[in-house]
């Protein structure tokens, strides 16, 4: 088999040739740098205000909602479990299997309000720490600057 100049190889009486040749994946197809679009620039996904307005929403609304559907089942659970207890020495399997079902939903529930306060934290916390970082650098480099000098 003969080898053509470009490292593909020739197969003898057909004209073909044989070989992976890869010259670039379409940017329009979502390859290249910074996925589809290929623009290769990576922004910020948020800024502080969008974090911010992100952790009151998580405040005002979310935290609230889902602790008021957490509560909603209580007095009902209470009411099946009472009726379905035991009378006389005789009650059903179903009255345990509820009492245990609403035990695990509150656990769930306190699950859910720690995850969305940790997350509203999170959201608060991490403006500080980029905005000190700032600071931080700025002063460092401000500190060096032999432009001073002049």
């Amino acid at each position: 088999m003969a080898h053509s100049g470009d490292g593909r190889a020739d197969i003898p009486g057909t004209g073909a040739s044989t070989g992976t040749q890869l010259d670039h994946y379409p940017a329009d197809l979502g390859g290249g740098p910074g996925g589809a679009g290929g623009s290769g620039k990576t922004d910020l996904a948020s800024s502080p205000a969008e974090k911010r307005t992100a952790a009151n929403s998580i405040e005002q609304n979310i935290e609230p909602g889902s602790r008021k559907a957490g509560d909603a089942a209580e007095d009902q659970t209470n009411a099946v479990v009472k009726a379905f207890d035991a009378k006389d020495g005789h009650g059903w399997v179903t009255s345990g299997a509820v009492s245990k079902a609403y035990k695990t939903w509150g656990e769930q529930v306190k699950t859910l309000m720690n995850r969305l306060s940790s997350e509203k934290a999170a959201l608060r916390g991490t403006n500080t720490v980029l905005s000190g970082t700032d600071h931080g650098v700025e002063a460092g480099l401000r500190s060096v600057s032999a432009l001073d000098a002049y």
